[in-house]
């Protein structure tokens, strides 16, 4: 099956947060499915989520769908994969391609964090891939075809086995924000015994986990603050004004855990070699209190185990139907229970290990991108 994807693919230094590994993972995980991938020459779809006038995204949209249709109807293709905001979606464009007999599915990662409901946009697509197990529902609602399925990871092939050597380090890798905070503010005031690594973006004095953009107007900022409460309520409004209080320096006791953020090589190290690999699914949601924040399944999820992780992650809702929690990965819903989870674990290596292995093979062999390619092709 030849596919053409449109993943994010672009200039690997747009300011926008990290998107380049999308196209590396997916193009991968197609490759070892046994299909191929193509995609439309000199066409920048990253460049469509950069902050810009209206008039240049209108001029992107264009020209990115013009050449797009024009490579499909000199080059005969499969599957149209992509990854696509709503306002980067051309409805037009999408149906002429399902006119030319190639079925379109679109990949979203975000909907419980971005909507209230599912864009109208996305029922264009013959079928979505969604990994949040909560937007399940909201697909239904709307009447639009889905497929739920696992976060699309790879991993190379020299890190399919469990590592040989254990430090005794608790990582955590994943970039500042304020749930995240919050979340360990409270825990080093409930623990004094156990150190946690703290690895990402945002953590250090001397970086931001966000991209400035260029300052606005009075005028420009309560227009976009109109349109926040016309899309989100005033509930969520609340909360956003709340949550902008929230966001404080961290506490000493907290900075004494930040490490300096990992290039990639170290990264793969950390997640493989740490005694315990934590996963927070908590989010920044405005339209939940900020004391009381909803989660969803995060890449981590599936990329920790892949990787060979002893992993420990906050529950959330589909985590069930994705591993034998206990017996491959382990969970906890709140500090108290995390620092149980993690004096048990620390003391039982035999189960660190016997996690490591199982989740590791379920997670290459039943929550990879080979694993879902024939789910969506079997689906269509």
């Amino acid at each position: 099956m030849k596919i053409f994807l449109s993943f994010l693919q672009g200039k690997p230094d747009h300011p926008i947060p990290a998107y380049s590994f999308w196209e590396y993972y997916i193009k991968n995980g197609i490759e070892e499915s046994g299909n191929s991938w193509v995609e439309a020459p000199a066409v920048d779809w990253a460049f469509g989520l950069v902050p810009q006038s209206k008039e240049s995204f209108q001029r992107w949209k264009e020209d990115t769908w013009k050449k797009t249709i024009s490579y499909l109807k000199k080059n005969r293709v499969d599957l149209f994969l992509s990854y696509l905001y709503p306002a980067q979606i051309d409805a037009d464009s999408i149906k002429e391609i399902k006119k030319m007999g190639i079925p379109c599915v679109n990949f979203f990662c975000d909907h419980i964090r971005e909507f209230r409901q599912i864009p109208n946009e996305f029922g264009v697509f013959d079928l979505s891939w969604v990994p949040e197990y909560q937007a399940q529902q909201m697909y239904k609602k709307q009447g639009f075809r889905y497929i739920h399925l696992p976060m699309p990871m790879w991993v190379d092939y020299k890190y399919r086995s469990v590592p040989e050597h254990e430090s005794t380090n608790i990582a955590f890798i994943g970039s500042k924000d304020v749930q995240r905070q919050l979340f360990f503010e409270r825990f080093v005031k409930l623990n004094s015994n156990i150190e946690i690594d703290i690895y990402g973006t945002g953590w250090e004095d001397k970086e931001s986990s966000t991209h400035c953009f260029q300052k606005q107007s009075l005028y420009e900022k309560l227009i976009n603050q109109k349109d926040f409460i016309r899309k989100n309520g005033i509930y969520a409004f609340k909360n956003k004004i709340l949550y902008s209080g929230k966001q404080e320096n961290l506490s000493l006791e907290l900075k004494e855990l930040v490490k300096p953020k990992p290039d990639f090589e170290n990264y793969i190290r950390i997640t493989r070699e740490s005694r315990i690999v934590l996963g927070i699914n908590r989010y920044p949601g405005y339209n939940y209190p900020i004391h009381k924040p909803n989660t969803y399944s995060r890449l981590r999820d599936i990329e920790a185990p892949m990787l060979g992780a002893c992993y420990l992650t906050e529950f959330t809702p589909g985590l069930e139907s994705m591993y034998e929690i206990g017996k491959e990965i382990e969970v906890f819903s709140n500090q108290e229970e995390l620092i149980e989870k993690l004096k048990h674990l620390q003391q039982e290596p035999g189960k660190r290990k016997n996690l490591r292995m199982n989740a590791q093979q379920k997670a290459l062999n039943t929550l990879s991108i080979p694993s879902s390619i024939l789910k969506i092709k079997s689906s269509l």
